[in-house]
């Protein structure tokens, strides 16, 4: 187990529930609780159903903390439903790039789950293969906008960076979990704008 799974605990433990405190359009569905924990069986028969290997933090985090519930957005989405995908090729008119469902077995391009429920067409996935492995996206199936990668190095570490940021009382456009190209975004600027 990760060393860092029990301060993870400590600090969730310590964020009560405060409606609209992230601007998440979502956290009154998970209200800052989490899910029952995976067991290891459940966790392997996943990897073995899809054929793919977890990421461990991410993996330590379902078996160990909870296999659903708190997180930025609309809450970690139960592994049983979350979805493999695929990043389509770059869109010639936006520059963006979107998701599409992958079926395992499949070789074709990097392979994301979509681990947390944002709202819309709007993904939270964590790479399962090729060089983003292990790394936090955020993007659009359409390809609206993105994907942004996060500087966060894992699972655990975008986490506890969420936490941080819920505890200091901040909201999820604080925390920066995607690239700096969304920091700029208009609509970020006018929403932490001071009055």
């Amino acid at each position: 187990m990760d060393s860092r799974i029990p301060r993870l605990r400590r600090k969730l433990a310590r964020i009560p529930y405060a409606p609209n405190r992230s601007h998440s359009f979502g956290e009154e569905r998970h209200e800052f609780r989490l899910g029952p924990r995976l067991t290891k069986g459940q966790a392997d028969a996943f990897q073995a159903e899809h054929d793919v290997e977890l990421p461990q933090p991410y993996r330590d985090f379902l078996t160990n903390v909870g296999g659903s519930g708190a997180s930025p957005y609309y809450g970690l989405i139960p592994l049983k439903d979350c979805t493999l995908v695929t990043m389509n090729s770059r869109d010639a008119s936006t520059g963006s790039r979107g998701f599409s469902r992958a079926y395992r077995p499949t070789r074709r391009g990097d392979l994301f789950l979509h681990v947390i429920e944002r709202g819309c067409s709007d993904l939270v996935l964590i790479g399962i293969t090729g060089p983003l492995t292990g790394r936090m996206l955020i993007g659009n199936a359409d390809g609206f906008w993105g994907p942004n990668v996060s500087s966060a190095p894992d699972f655990l570490a975008w986490y506890e960076r969420w936490l941080d940021h819920m505890a200091a009382g901040q909201d999820n456009l604080a925390l920066e979990l995607t690239s700096p190209q969304l920091r700029a975004h208009p609509i970020r600027q006018r929403l932490t704008r001071s009055p």
